[in-house]
């Protein structure tokens, strides 16, 4: 690969850009702007104070906002993105609630239940059980501000199978759900005025390890730096599924900037080595480089979709009879790895998954962005099937919380969304990203408003606040300066290929070390890095991103290392089986400049989830049939 092209980076005004509020920029704000005199080594920055910084523009970020705001609490949104342009609208198949609206059945214990088994039993039951609980009313809330819920004919808000589910408890708005419920929660941001700033990344948090002060960053246009002053900190900037060399998202978003952040700053991550493979994303060979990995949402199989091998053979029969292409994600992309790697797979390396059994107009109606992206690139798939193959889509893993409040142990320090782990355990159910942002970001955004105190309006700036993010704006400013002969993106290249070939669906020891000694060979080279076009070039915002990437990944490969059983999404070839004792959950946390690693017991659900448990409640696929 090659250092990116002056195209490559972005456009500039060359002046600097005063931050925009609210969705407009005329909304007045009490945010504190102080330029400052420079420092004694000539550094100029903007300090911003506010209560409450919200790192994280996307749903758990957003609804975190919101909560403050109705409860009369100022706080700042920030995100690398401009607003609106959050991983949140690449979640496209739905978000789950148990309505009841087509099985009425369902409730919110058998919610948790099937979250607690698609988890293998790893979830934080407290998190879990929030979720399913508070989900209802957060349905009915965006439904209330907006969001346009595809309906059934007597007017309820429709819901769809997803796999693993008991029952229809999808809500969607055809195939971007994920993208609609952005829109709803900008807009009711945009309505509360509530201040934000776009194109900014963070790089460190200010934090003596006890109690977070701030954070330190950039302004990704101009290139200025930015101390942000604020004596509370949530953090909802994502999972890290980025690092793998095919995946689901953007190449600049999800490479574990949040958890490097917090675990530097002295928080503990849980969970790291529970990477979740969605069994079909699109296969580039076939579709193109800029496709490769791109999400066919699961919704397709919720409508019906099959699929098929390279002969013919319609293969989930041999790997789950009974529940088929809706068995959990963990199980049908494990059955697509085996037939690609047994040779059944496609000419392009992957299957085929068909939709074409059902009304070409249901398709349509349900399907309009699927139908459309794939019409663009020549296939109709409400007539031909589509190729597929597995690829990096969620991480299950991130940073410990107490899900009643968001706190990470770190006074002033909290976390949300997809930043976390707790909800999912060893493997995500389908629909629960959405949902675990809206229902814990509210609670999240309640505990926090109401610890705010006197002090917290307008906190003081100290020397030695600036002190620490001088330090951070010249180490910065030495990286963009790096004038070595191998670029940022050559080594996330080749990052992703170690954690793809070593930490991927299938994983043992060999591997796993092979890729640890790799990973030293890849850190090796960083000091020979070379960026090109400064502080404002996508170059540098590749080289802040593998700094943290490298950290991330060394934490999952030696949890995975660690965990000697296969559980979830953890599948090691050389402990096939799931180890009672290993029911537990591995924290991490820094304790004297080293890293560590320890065990942790999982606690019991309550009794309401322990009979919808003892129940067996299970999909019945054939009903779509």
């Amino acid at each position: 690969m090659t250092t990116p092209s002056a195209d490559d980076r972005r456009t500039r005004s060359g002046d600097r850009r005063e931050p925009t509020t609210g969705r407009d920029a005329g909304v007045e704000t009490r945010i504190e702007h102080d330029d400052g005199p420079a420092s004694a080594d000539g550094l100029e920055y903007e300090v911003v104070t506010t209560p409450v910084l919200v790192v994280g523009a996307g749903a758990a970020g957003a609804r975190v906002a919101i909560e403050l705001a109705e409860s009369g609490v100022e706080s700042l949104v920030i995100g690398k993105r401009d607003h609106g342009d959050a991983h949140t609208t690449w979640a496209a198949g739905g978000i789950n609630a148990a309505l009841g609206s087509l099985d009425d059945e369902d409730d919110w214990t058998i919610h948790a239940a099937d979250t607690l088994n698609e988890g293998h039993h790893l979830n934080d039951p407290d998190a879990v059980e929030l979720t399913a609980k508070h989900m209802p009313d957060r349905i009915r809330e965006l439904e209330a501000w907006g969001t346009p819920f595809d309906r059934t004919e007597d007017g309820r808000i429709n819901q769809r199978y997803f796999g693993a589910q008991s029952y229809r408890r999808t809500c969607f708005v055809g195939d971007r759900t994920g993208e609609a419920m952005l829109e709803t929660l900008v807009d009711r941001a945009r309505e509360l005025e509530i201040p934000k700033r776009e194109n900014v990344m963070i790089t460190r948090l200010l934090s003596d390890g006890e109690r977070v002060a701030g954070a330190v960053g950039f302004d990704m246009e101009s290139g200025r730096g930015l101390l942000f002053r604020s004596n509370h900190v949530v953090l909802a900037a994502g999972g890290f599924s980025a690092l793998y060399r095919r995946h689901s998202s953007r190449d600049d978003e999800n490479n574990g900037d949040a958890q490097a952040l917090a675990l530097e700053a002295g928080a503990r991550l849980l969970d790291l080595e529970f990477v979740q493979f969605h069994p079909t994303g699109m296969v580039g060979e076939r579709y193109g480089d800029e496709w490769d990995g791109r999400l066919v949402t699961e919704a397709v199989r919720g409508e019906g979709g099959r699929l098929y091998n390279e002969a013919g053979e319609r293969f989930m029969e041999r790997y789950s009879p009974d529940q088929m292409e809706l068995d959990a994600r963990d199980v049908v992309a494990r059955a697509i790895a085996r037939e690609i790697e047994e040779g059944r797979g496609t000419e392009h390396g992957g299957v085929y998954l068909d939709i074409s059994h059902r009304d070409a107009d249901y398709v349509r109606e349900r399907l309009p962005t699927m139908v459309d992206r794939f019409a663009s690139l020549g296939v109709d798939i409400t007539e031909e099937p589509i190729e597929v193959a597995p690829t990096a889509h969620y991480t299950m893993g991130g940073v410990d919380v107490d899900f009643r409040n968001g706190e990470t142990g770190v006074d002033g320090l909290y976390a949300v969304g997809e930043t976390v782990a707790g909800v999912h355990g060893a493997n995500r159910l389908g629909g629960n990203s959405l949902a675990e942002t809206v229902a814990i970001g509210k609670l999240v955004g309640d505990h926090v408003g109401s610890v705010i105190g006197a002090d917290d309006a307008e906190p003081d700036v100290t020397d030695e606040h600036r002190v620490l993010a001088e330090r951070e704006f010249l180490a910065l400013e030495s990286l963009a300066d790096a004038t070595g002969d191998v670029t940022p993106r050559e080594l996330l290249a080749d990052l992703g290929e170690v954690l793809w070939d070593h930490a991927g669906i299938l994983r043992d020891e060999a591997g796993l070390r092979a890729g640890l000694e790799e990973l030293d060979a890849l850190r090796e080279r960083t000091a020979d890095l070379h960026v090109d076009g400064g502080l404002t070039s996508k170059s540098f915002e590749y080289a802040v991103d593998l700094s943290v990437s490298l950290t991330v990944a060394e934490t999952m490969l030696r949890t995975a290392l660690e965990r000697t059983e296969s559980r979830g999404a953890h599948y090691r070839t050389d402990f096939p089986e799931t180890d009672e004792a290993w029911r537990a959950n591995l924290v991490v946390s820094v304790d004297d400049g080293e890293r560590s690693i320890r065990r942790r017991g999982v606690a019991d659900p309550s009794p309401a989830v322990r009979e919808a448990l003892e129940a067996g409640y299970e999909l019945d696929y054939h009903h779509l049939e």
